[in-house]
């Protein structure tokens, strides 16, 4: 087969996206923007009704399509009511990015102090929350023939210093099982691990004077932060046909923070 640039068109696609109408500048917007630059309808999906709708507006304001759904990803049955609105609405599902995440919100305890009610909701969102909208959206995916999984990981998963950074990197594990499962039957299974991105939520947890932002600045090979909108080239490579070979992989975008041979 000759590559061609079409390849990373996604005209005819049907994507859902997590977590995408919350704070204004986030890694979850540009990622739906981007989706829908590149031809693909898009479900904008977030607890925040009122910013799944702003970012849905923006889609359709340029020509795009898109609907705006609230979903809370912990809750099965609003998992279940997103997919099946997006499967009435477009008749199915090619692609799910796993974007939702509880991260600015996180208190900074101490693994030894956390309390299990704490623990027990990190996961609840940023890895359970995950596995609730795979098996909601697989079945519509097998029965396009296929599709595209990519989850959110971080950075701060490698190695796992904090409660985040656990929780994403239990999100590793589960992104390399379900690509050994669903790989058979065409469906691909990645994560983007971001560095420190200049997004609302970002600049909140790692502000300009933070012993780790000095850190960052210390330690990363080119540049310390990134736009959210550098992180959708990644993502269009993994959602579409340019990356058909690519499976239980994390791509790190992060300017040289974590290098992986």
């Amino acid at each position: 087969m000759t590559f061609s640039i079409e390849q990373f068109q996604l005209h005819d696609k049907v994507a859902i996206v997590t977590g995408a109408g919350g704070r204004g500048n986030s890694i979850g917007r540009a990622y739906a923007l981007g989706l829908a630059e590149a031809g693909a309808a898009v479900v904008v999906a977030d607890l925040n009704q009122e910013g799944a709708q702003a970012v849905c507006d923006e889609i359709t304001a340029t020509g795009g399509s898109a609907i705006a759904v609230a979903v809370d990803i912990t809750d099965q049955n609003a998992v279940r009511a997103m997919a099946a609105k997006a499967e009435a609405e477009f008749g199915g599902v090619d692609i799910l990015v796993n974007n939702a995440a509880l991260m600015a919100e996180l208190t900074s305890a101490q693994a030894v102090d956390v309390s299990l009610t704490e623990w027990n909701r990190i996961l609840e969102v940023n890895l359970t929350g995950a596995l609730n909208c795979v098996q909601a959206v697989v079945p519509l995916m097998r029965k396009r023939g296929g599709g595209k999984i990519v989850n959110q990981t971080s950075g701060g998963a490698f190695p796992a210093v904090s409660l985040y950074g656990i929780s994403k990197l239990a999100l590793v594990g589960l992104t390399t099982t379900l690509a050994r499962q669903l790989g058979r039957e065409k469906i691909n299974v990645n994560a983007i691990a971001p560095g420190n991105v200049t997004s609302d939520a970002g600049k909140q947890l790692v502000p300009d004077d933070s012993p780790f932002f000095q850190f960052l600045q210390a330690s990363v090979a080119m540049r310390v932060r990134g736009a959210p909108d550098e992180l959708v080239g990644p993502l269009l490579l993994l959602c579409s046909s340019a990356g058909d070979w690519i499976t239980g992989q994390v791509l790190h975008a992060d300017g040289g923070w974590v290098l992986r041979p």
